[in-house]
C-alpha cells in the first residue's frame, strides 16, 4: 500500500496520534525554549561559564534518564490497565510507584551530592572551570526528588490519556526558571519605569543551578497534586493499597532496568565524549555544549511523539488490539520524521541567527554553527529511532532498544569520536554523531518493521 492510502486508510488514527502529539510537542517546545534562555543567559556571563555547565551537562542527563526509567515502569502498566479499564488496578500501580520513586529519588540525590566534588576532575575539566561546575552539579543534584516525583506525575498522566496537563505544568516550569534565573544568576535589577530595584543573588552559574532546582521542586507538587487529586483516572483519594506487589514491581523491573540501561549506555557515551571533547580546549565545550542545546529545536518535538506513540501503543494492547498498536506506530514515526525533516531545514538556515542568541564569543559562535549544521543532516533518522523506541515502550519492549543503542553510541559513535578528533578537532566528533545516530535510526527501522515487539507478551495473564 502507497503511503498516500496508507494515510488515508487510517486518517482517524493520525488524528489521534497528532492529536495527543501536539501538547506533548508544544510541550517539549517549551523545554527547549528554557535551555535556550538557559543558555543564552549563562553565555552572557562568558565563554567559562557555559563551559563550566557543558562539561556536567552529560551527567545531569543520566540522573534525568534514571528518573524517567523508573516512571516509565510504572506508567506503561497503568496505561494498559487503563486500556483494559481496569482503573481502580491503574491507581494501585499509581502508588506503588510513588513510594519506589521517592526512594530512588532520595538515592540519586544523596549518590549526586557525594561525587559531585570529583565529577569535573575526572571529566578533565580546565582548572578554570572546574569550581563553577562542581556548584553546579552540586546544587541540581538537590533537585532529583523533584525530578524523579514530576517525571512519575507527568508519566501516569500522559499515560492515562491527559497530554494537556502535564504539557501545560512543564512550560509553566520553563516560566518558573526563568524567574529565578533572573534573581539568581544577576545582581540588581532596576524597573526604570516602575522606579522599582529588585535585588538580585548575583551567583553566576550556582544561581543557574539553583533557579533550575526551584522551578523543579515547584513544578513537582503542582504535578503530583493534578495526579493524584484532580485526575478522574488517577485520583488517590478513594481507597486502594499501597502495599507492593512482586507482580507490579517485577513489571516495572522488566521495562525499568533495560530502559535505565539505556539511559546509561547512552549517557555514559555522552560522557567519554565530553572527554574527547574536553582536551580540545575550552572554546569546544562552549561549543558542543551550546550546539547540543540548539539541536533540540529538531529533536524536541520527536520526544513529543513518542511519548504520545507510548500511550496510544499501551492502551490499544491493553485493549487487545494488536493491529491499531501496530497502525499507531507506524503513523508515529512517519510524523516524527516529516516534522523532524522540517526543522532539521530550519536549523541549518537559522544556525547563525541561534548562536548570536546563545553566546556573545565570536569564536564560539562560528565553530557551534560548524558542528550544528553537520548534525541537521542526521535528523530525519534520528526521529526514527526516537519515535519507534516511544512506540516499543508502550508494548512493554526496553530490553532490544537498549541493546541496540549500546552497539550504536560505543560500537560507532564512540569509536569514531576517539579516532576523528584528534584529527578533526570537534566537526571529527559532530561527524561521528551524525553517522551513529543515521545508523541507529536504521536499526530501530528494522526492528519496528520486523514487529517481534508486538509479541512481547507484556501483562498477558
Amino acid at each position: 500500500m502507497s503511503p498516500v492510502k496508507y494515510l488515508q486508510a487510517h486518517r482517524s488514527l493520525l488524528k489521534r496520534v497528532i492529536t495527543l502529539s501536539i501538547p506533548a510537542i508544544l510541550a517539549e517546545i517549551s523545554s527547549m525554549v528554557m535551555q535556550y534562555i538557559d543558555a543564552a543567559m549563562v553565555g552572557s556571563l562568558g565563554a567559562n561559564a557555559s563551559a563550566s555547565i557543558g562539561l556536567v551537562s552529560t551527567s545531569t542527563w543520566l540522573m534525568g534518564g534514571l528518573c524517567i526509567s523508573v516512571a516509565t515502569g510504572y506508567s506503561v502498566q497503568a496505561a494498559h490497565l487503563i486500556g483494559a479499564e481496569r482503573e481502580s488496578e491503574a491507581r494501585d500501580v499509581f502508588r506503588q510507584g510513588i513510594i519506589s520513586a521517592l526512594f530512588i529519588g532520595i538515592g540519586l540525590c544523596i549518590l549526586g551530592i557525594s561525587i559531585s566534588h570529583g565529577l569535573p576532575r575526572w571529566l578533565g575539566g580546565d582548572p578554570a572551570i572546574i569550581n563553577d561546575a562542581e556548584s553546579y552539579f552540586f546544587i541540581y543534584a538537590c533537585a532529583l526528588p523533584a525530578v524523579q516525583m514530576r517525571q512519575l506525575a507527568g508519566s501516569m498522566l500522559q499515560c492515562s490519556g491527559n497530554m494537556r496537563t502535564p504539557s501545560m505544568l512543564n512550560a509553566m516550569m520553563c516560566g518558573f526558571d526563568i524567574i529565578f534565573n533572573w534573581l539568581f544568576i544577576f545582581p540588581d535589577h532596576h524597573l526604570p519605569f516602575l522606579g522599582i530595584v529588585i535585588p538580585g543573588a548575583d551567583m553566576g552559574v550556582a544561581g543557574a543551578a539553583l533557579g533550575t532546582t526551584l522551578a523543579e521542586w515547584v513544578t513537582s507538587f503542582l504535578m503530583m497534586y493534578a495526579a493524584c487529586i484532580r485526575s478522574p483516572k488517577l485520583r488517590l483519594l478513594g481507597g486502594g493499597s499501597w502495599r507492593p506487589t512482586v507482580e507490579c514491581s517485577s513489571r516495572a523491573a522488566r521495562i525499568a532496568i533495560p530502559l535505565a540501561f539505556e539511559h546509561t549506555v547512552l549517557c555514559g557515551a555522552q560522557i567519554a565524549s565530553t572527554k574527547i571533547v574536553a582536551p580540545l580546549g575550552t572554546i569546544s565545550i562552549a561549543a558542543n555544549s551550546l550546539a547540543v542545546t540548539a539541536e533540540s529545536l529538531c529533536y524536541m518535538p520527536g520526544y513529543g511523539i513518542a511519548s504520545a506513540a507510548t500511550t496510544l501503543v499501551g492502551q490499544s494492547l491493553g485493549a487487545g488490539n494488536r493491529d491499531q498498536a501496530r497502525s499507531f506506530a507506524r503513523l508515529s514515526v512517519g510524523l516524527a520524521v516529516f516534522i523532524m525533516t522540517l526543522t532539521a531545514g530550519l536549523m541549518f538556515i537559522l544556525a547563525p541567527f541561534v548562536f548570536r542568541i546563545l553566546t556573545p564569543d565570536p569564536a564560539v559562535q562560528e565553530l557551534g554553527v560548524h558542528v550544528l549544521r553537520i548534525e541537521a543532516f542526521a535528523e530525519p533518522l534520528f526521529a526514527v529511532s526516537i519515535a519507534a523506541a516511544g512506540a516499543m515502550r508502550g508494548a512493554g519492549d526496553t530490553l532490544i532498544p537498549s541493546i541496540l543503542n549500546l552497539a550504536s553510541m560505543w560500537g560507532v559513535r564512540i569509536t569514531a569520536a576517539a579516532f576523528l578528533a584528534p584529527r578533526l578537532g570537534l566537526a571529527g566528533v559532530w561527524i561521528a554523531m551524525c553517522g551513529e545516530l543515521c545508523i541507529r535510526g536504521i536499526l530501530f527501522l528494522v526492528r519496528l518493521l520486523r514487529e517481534k515487539w508486538l509479541n512481547t507478551g507484556f501483562l498477558s495473564g
